[in-house]
């Protein structure tokens, strides 16, 4: 079973529970938030769907976006009508970095069914299909979160895996390099990662590549057979993306969620650039 969903498919699905998991890092600057982009236009029936708030914990020693707790995550999950034995499909604008995470983290507390609607929301639209304004308050789900469904790197795991694995760093290039850092306090990358920005995991109308390219991809940077793989990026997001397209590509790999702000908590643990 795919995890994407097209847009024409996702129109026919009939029983389903949308998320507009639209986000933007810019909302802190006085840009628009994902709030705002959903009381513009939605998919009808669609809840919306926070990545800060519902998606993660609170930024601190766990980094910007922590795992939350199964309670809340359980919580915000039956707000939003999430239940048990109905497929939920999850949209952002376009090239599915933010819908990645909440496709992941209800994998991750034991969700089995959930789609990305691939191209997101310029999908939908482009296709014709119809846009509203009205919000409803989904009737509230049944869905009880259990741990363990994905697998997951700690800190120390992830700088092992550098070295004795492929730990796949999922930011842009010169992010990775440590030329620029635009958000964390000290730029660079775990020791032995390889960069592999998740940009190149989709086209320009923001759908995921095909899985033979995306396999091409990954064994291109060192994914093989028996060779263990996980992802990182800055605080989370984007690596659940890289996730995403692994799986695409038929590869399992584990996430670091706490990633390159949760590694920079421990001032000892070693800085990479170039």
């Amino acid at each position: 079973m795919s995890p994407l969903i097209t847009a024409a498919d996702l129109a026919d699905a009939g029983e389903v529970t949308v998320l507009d998991v639209r986000f933007r890092l810019t909302a802190s600057a006085g840009g628009p938030t994902g709030a705002s982009l959903y009381a513009e236009g939605h998919i009808p029936g669609a809840a919306f769907c926070d990545l800060d708030a519902d998606l993660a914990a609170p930024p601190g020693s766990g980094g910007r976006h922590p795992l939350p707790s199964a309670e809340s995550f359980e919580e915000a999950m039956r707000r939003l009508g999430v239940r048990a034995g109905r497929m939920v499909a999850v949209y952002d604008d376009a090239d599915s970095t933010a819908a990645a995470r909440a496709w992941w983290t209800l994998r991750y507390f034991g969700h089995s069914d959930v789609r990305v609607l691939d191209g997101g929301f310029r999908a939908w639209t482009e296709a014709g299909l119809s846009v509203t304004r009205e919000t409803e308050q989904p009737p509230r789900g049944d869905f009880t979160a259990r741990p363990g469904g994905m697998p997951i790197l700690t800190a120390d795991e992830a700088g092992s895996l550098a070295k004795t694995g492929l730990l796949l760093d999922a930011r842009a290039a010169e992010r990775y390099r440590g030329e620029v850092e635009p958000i964390d306090p000290v730029a660079g990358h775990v020791p032995g990662a390889v960069n592999a920005p998740t940009a190149a995991n989709v086209g320009p109308d923001g759908r995921f590549l095909t899985s033979a390219s995306l396999r091409s991809r990954f064994t291109g940077l060192g994914a093989r057979e028996g060779v263990e793989v996980g992802a990182y990026c800055g605080s989370g997001v984007t690596a659940a993306h890289e996730v995403l397209a692994l799986e695409l590509a038929g590869i399992p790999a584990a996430l670091y969620v706490g990633s390159w702000s949760h590694w920079l908590t421990d001032p000892t643990r070693p800085v990479a650039t170039g």
